[in-house]
């Protein structure tokens, strides 16, 4: 049916439409008689009030009717006895009363009787009939956030000056002016229509000003319009301003005796700040309300950045503040509105727990209440829930509310737990309420459901056209009064001869005429001069009159101006709504519970386990459990951890929680963030799945570091290390964004490429170590720190085709850990390396030789650490750092890891092994110490904290 009604704004004619019987009961309900209506209104969506028909559809509707469907009859062939009809009856072109008059088919006046297919008239007048619903009654356009009856009363209001200035006036002289002038329907959907604008717990942001009775959050209804008085409110003016400086179109009113407008300039969004409800035909509308200003904060955001994303948006716009208050439960409800226009909210009322007296007896006290609900229902149904038993614990009640706000004091049983009571009533009472979000409105006249990023762009673009048709209109307005000046001004300089000119001349025309040929005054200026007042001869006018065409150019320069850049007009609209903002914006009223208990994260349901994640050289990943790798001693074979194809190797391996942030920075310079748990999970011989399934890289680009953390302190920072020895250090914080193309995370130079990140603190050294054996150590704080999309310093001064191999980061205790491509490592204290500047050529690390090859890896570790190797061709060892020989700084080393003659070691990764305990024996028996008979631990040795945040913790035991 929504494609149906979306289609007749093109061709009625061709409408196809099966329509159910919900469309037809509601078509029927609207036809009701208003009187047979009841007089409470206040908790009806508000367009109920709009969409009373007084029995009778609009004639305009069916003026064209008779032209859309063919009868079938042949004005030259009207000897045609029979007449074929849709339904394939046959029927004569003579009919016969009961009495046997045979009557034909022309009518007195000359005309033809035009049979038609009963189902074919009824599809027709519904889809006509809907259309008017849908457009002109029942949603609001998203513009300004109106629907027609509110956009008519706010106008008529503001053309009899009923505004905040002036005092209040009778409601039904407004709504007689409404429905004489721009509205023909019933006074009550009127009348209903302005009560809800006035009311407080009803609008976030109250359009009328009322005085008297309008209602009450207990359901209790207005009083008739004759009692009531009302005006616009301030806040309404700023949706009327510029209406007459041509901001907006106009439209003929119903009878095309007047002209209205046909959106207001709005200059707040009004949609998203009051929010809307209706029930068209076939569709419904239900906008929750926001907060001024944090939509004014996520419009601001939207100027800036066109291409925000909604978790961005919810930063300023975390969700909908209720005038009612009350607390909204997760934000999974919040985000799927943002993201699809539909979603549901859960709303919790405000609750708090008193104690009375000095016993043990406490009560609930309800302070807020969800948006939308009856507080005089809302106690009738506790009451009702008590009463059958469905509740215990409750002893009494009552409704302590007053004009300083609500108060629903519940006195409990001796002994009742609060929390169970409070449970009990958000299962069976409206305490907790859903809100169903549906962000439908008109598009061009067309029905659409909005996500967020679509409300805020089509607000801004209707404010761009606002402020380009006002600044049109003041620039046409300038320019002709410049030009009248500019008249008058040649006029006063010469007085004289104008006035001889007057003088002598017969009538008007002629005196224009000759003051054209002789000043070359045109007719407006000189209708002007004729009537411009001896006063303005005067000196004192004179200069008065050059000041004024000064300003009027400095005008005309700046709507110029503004007109020719687009990011002018925008700063314009911010300005404004800043403007707006100071003047009303206030704080927020609805909580957004941080609890979790309804709206479960996907992380709530995934284990927090440490996960070994392998990248090949080909872009497949996978993560598995640290388990599945055993232990082994040095030189050891190891087990086939990947299933690789050919030519494909292992290029980086990394350990981290199931529930860290993992940021891959890659040799680009660039970094994309995901959590652990988005990574494929595999097998220990499976291959992976490939990179560019989850990172969108391009022709090239590859990882070479990653950082996990949960969070991104201002005071921790990354340092980089870049292939041709340039180092850079950026606070971490500038790195909390996430963008699916990622963000630049270092500015690279020519073909340099980024090789390592890692965190720094204050006090620690970098250690440099380049593929020819050197290795250089320096304070960090040599390095300033800098911006995320900058170059960096020199780290280390390369020679001939050097590169740098890794970086590590240390506070000066520990080894350094070096490997070569043949499996030959050692490791030595770092003491034992002397502290240069940055920028120096670096001291040996290892003797180099042709056949151990070059430097493969290097990691700074700990005797409670272990190595997992992994080399080319897939072959993953882990070895204890302990096991390692410590040797002296320019040694070879020895064998780590026995290497094939077509493989080569690859990468490197640290972890801390777990020590072994005993199984405690049994009381009465003697036990055996294992560890202390046989092989020593890992943890021989006293932990040495080598100072990295990077460490990764595991635990390595296979077996018990």
């Amino acid at each position: 049916m929504a494609d149906d009604i979306n289609n007749h704004s093109d061709n009625l004619n061709n409408r196809p439409g099966d329509f159910n019987g919900d469309d037809r009961n509601a078509r029927t309900n609207d036809r009701t008689n208003e009187n047979d209506r009841p007089d409470n209104h206040a908790d009806d969506f508000d367009t109920r009030d709009d969409e009373k028909v007084d029995g009778d559809l609009d004639d305009d509707l069916d003026s064209d009717r008779d032209d859309d469907f063919d009868d079938g009859l042949d004005d030259e062939d009207e000897s045609s006895n029979q007449l074929t009809l849709g339904g394939g009856a046959d029927l004569s072109h003579t009919l016969s009363d009961e009495a046997g008059t045979r009557i034909t088919l022309e009518d007195i006046h000359g005309g033809a009787i035009k049979p038609t297919d009963m189902s074919n008239e009824m599809k027709q007048s519904f889809l006509e009939y809907s259309m008017s619903v849908i457009v002109a009654r029942a949603l609001p356009d998203v513009r300004d956030g109106l629907k027609p009856v509110h956009r008519r009363i706010l106008y008529a209001m503001n053309e009899a000056g009923i505004t905040p200035n002036k005092p209040h006036k009778k409601s039904a002289w407004t709504v007689g002016e409404v429905m004489g002038k721009y509205h023909p329907h019933g006074d009550a959907a009127i009348y209903d229509s302005m009560v809800r604008m006035a009311q407080d717990f009803s609008m976030r942001f109250p359009l009328v000003d009322g005085h008297g009775n309008f209602g009450s959050i207990d359901g209790d209804p207005p009083a008739a319009m004759r009692y009531t008085e009302s005006r616009l409110t301030r806040g309404a003016m700023e949706l009327l301003a510029g209406l007459n400086e041509d901001t907006v179109d106009s439209q003929p009113n119903y009878d095309e005796s007047l002209a209205e407008p046909a959106v207001l300039p709005a200059r707040f969004p009004n949609l998203l700040v009051n929010g809307s409800s209706g029930i068209a035909v076939g569709m419904a509308t239900n906008v929750a309300p926001h907060n001024l200003r944090e939509v004014a904060n996520a419009i601001y955001l939207m100027i800036d950045n066109p291409d925000v994303t909604t978790d961005e948006l919810m930063k300023v716009l975390p969700g909908p503040d209720f005038p009612t208050g009350g607390i909204i439960m997760g934000t999974d409800g919040i985000r799927d509105a943002y993201e699809t226009g539909r979603g549901s909210i859960t709303i919790r009322s405000k609750v708090h727990v008193e104690n009375v007296g000095k016993g043990s007896r406490q009560r609930l006290v309800i302070t807020e209440i969800p948006y939308q609900v009856n507080k005089g229902l809302l106690q009738e149904k506790i009451a009702q829930a008590v009463n059958e038993k469905k509740i215990d614990g409750i002893a009494d009640m009552r409704d302590e509310s007053n004009r300083k706000g609500m108060r629903i004091v519940i006195d409990l049983k001796q002994g009742a737990v609060p929390q169970v009571v409070l449970n009990n009533l958000y299962k069976r009472t409206q305490l907790q309420s859903n809100f169903g979000v549906i962000d439908i409105a008109l598009v061009d006249g067309v029905p659409r459901t909005l996500n967020l990023r679509e409300m805020l762009h089509y607000y801004i673009q209707h404010q761009i056209d606002v402020v380009t048709r006002r600044t049109k209109f003041r620039l046409d307005k300038a320019q002709k009064r410049v030009h009248i000046l500019e008249g008058l001004l040649i006029a006063v300089d010469n007085i004289d001869e104008i006035v001889h000119i007057i003088r002598s001349s017969r009538d008007d025309a002629e005196a224009k005429q000759r003051m054209h040929e002789r000043f070359d005054i045109d007719d407006i200026q000189g209708e002007a001069i004729l009537q411009m007042r001896l006063r303005r001869l005067t000196g004192l006018a004179r200069d008065e009159l050059a000041s004024q065409i000064e300003e009027l150019y400095q005008q005309i320069a700046y709507y110029q101006d503004l007109l020719a850049h687009e990011e002018k007009i925008l700063q314009v609209i911010k300005e404004e709504l800043q403007e707006i903002v100071e003047k009303f914006g206030d704080d927020r009223r609805t909580t957004i519970s941080t609890q979790e208990a309804l709206n479960l994260d996907v992380e709530d349901l995934i284990a927090d386990e440490d996960m070994v994640v392998t990248v090949t050289h080909a872009g497949y990943v996978k993560r598995i459990p640290v388990a599945t790798y055993r232990s082994q001693k040095r030189g050891g074979k190891g087990v086939a951890g990947l299933s690789l194809k050919e030519d494909d190797f292992v290029e980086h391996l990394f350990i981290a929680s199931t529930h860290d942030y993992v940021l891959f920075f890659t040799n680009r310079g660039k970094v994309y963030r995901l959590k652990v748990h988005e990574l494929p999970l595999g097998s220990r011989t499976a291959r992976g799945s490939a990179i560019v399934n989850l990172l969108p890289l391009v022709e090239g680009e590859c990882l070479k570091a990653v950082i996990t953390t949960r969070d991104f302190p201002e005071d921790n920072h990354l340092m980089f290390a870049t292939r041709s020895g340039m180092v850079k250090k950026t606070a971490m914080s500038a790195y909390d964004r996430t963008r699916h193309d990622g963000i630049i995370a270092i500015n690279l130079k020519n073909d340099d490429e980024l090789i390592d990140v890692r965190r720094v603190k204050a006090g620690c050294k970098v250690i440099l170590v380049s593929t020819d054996g050197k290795a250089i150590i320096f304070d960090e704080d040599q390095i300033r720190a800098m911006g995320r999309d900058t170059t960096g310093v020199r780290g280390i001064t390369l020679k001939n085709d050097a590169k740098v191999l890794g970086m590590e980061i240390s506070n000066g205790q520990g080894d350094l850990f070096v490997i070569t491509e043949k499996g030959y490592g050692k490791r030595t204290l770092i003491s034992e390396y002397p502290v240069h500047n940055r920028g120096g050529q670096g001291v040996y690390t290892i003797q180099m030789t042709a056949r151990k090859g070059e430097l493969a890896g290097m990691k700074v570790v700990g005797p409670q650490h272990e190595l997992v190797i992994v080399s080319e061709e897939g072959i993953v060892i882990r070895v204890k750092a302990s096991d390692v020989s410590r040797l002296g700084r320019s040694t070879q080393g020895v064998k780590v890891m026995n290497v094939s003659d077509t493989d080569r070691v690859t990468a490197v990764a640290r972890m801390i092994a777990k020590k072994p305990t005993a199984k405690k024996p049994n009381n009465g028996q003697a036990a055996f110490d294992l560890f202390a008979l046989g092989e020593k631990g890992a943890a021989e040795e006293e932990p040495v904290d080598i100072g990295d945040d990077e460490q990764i913790v595991a635990d390595l035991d296979d077996e018990e």
